[in-house]
């Protein structure tokens, strides 16, 4: 049943959906009942500039909170009714693989970017990928997701993360006290905010390597100015008992 709009559409006056809106709240019961699909809100969103709105609003947020609860309550723990950036970039994150192209931020790796089924964030990982004075931040870093046998870049794995509260974070300042220059033509996939290098900074521990399990020289990762991170390393490959034991 098609119910009386309660909100006025923001798209224009040509819009189809002016003959009515159901309400937010049978929208939130639907896609309640859908799992929060996706894929499903991001087809919503594309109807109009008020649906947009909605699942900016309303569903993305609702989908962070199903697919990462206790990740969520941390990132607003500090009292922020918000994340950084906003909750559509963070939906994103959760289960895109950005992937790089040729020129791009990892120079010569061609790899599209893709939907990932499911995807780990670790807050411990995190750690890992911090300088030890800054190590009180909070940082949530995915496992790698693997791209094996690219040619002369070996086995590559991509990684994303989100900082908690990245504009008060230890980081952004040392990036700012050590004079780092913003990219100048890229951006990131997941918000379309400018991003700093944590290697040309010199901000990338060697525990990143161990944790990642990729060579020393080989990882390198950017983070945007609303604390996203996107990064990419040459995976290690694995040892004999490590296969064997995959195999089983």
């Amino acid at each position: 049943m098609i119910l009386t709009k309660q909100y006025r559409c923001v798209h224009s006056s040509s819009c189809q959906c002016i003959k009515g809106h159901l309400s937010e709240d049978v929208i939130f019961l639907v896609f309640q009942q859908l799992n929060w699909n996706p894929k499903l809100i991001a087809t919503l969103s594309c109807v109009c500039k008020w649906f947009d709105d909605l699942a900016k609003r309303v569903l993305w947020k609702a989908f962070c909170r199903a697919r990462a609860p206790k990740m969520m309550l941390d990132l607003q723990s500090s009292g922020s009714h918000s994340v950084d950036g906003n909750w559509r970039a963070l939906g994103k994150l959760l289960i895109y693989c950005s992937g790089c192209t040729k020129g791009g931020l990892f120079n010569n790796v061609h790899i599209p970017g893709h939907f990932v089924y499911r995807t780990r964030f670790s807050r411990t990982s995190g750690k890992s990928f911090l300088l030890p004075q800054c190590r009180t931040d909070v940082l949530y870093v995915s496992d790698p997701c693997e791209h094996l046998d690219q040619g002369d870049e070996g086995d590559v794995g991509f990684f994303r993360g989100i900082f908690k509260s990245f504009s008060m974070s230890k980081v952004r300042k040392m990036l700012i006290k050590r004079g780092a220059q913003l990219h100048p033509t890229e951006v990131c996939p997941y918000c379309k905010a400018k991003l700093w290098s944590m290697q040309q900074a010199e901000m990338i521990p060697q525990s990143a390597s161990c944790r990642l399990g990729a060579y020393d020289d080989c990882i390198e990762y950017y983070v945007c100015l609303n604390g996203h991170v996107l990064g990419i390393c040459t995976l290690l490959p694995l040892s004999d008992s490590e296969e064997v034991s995959e195999l089983e």
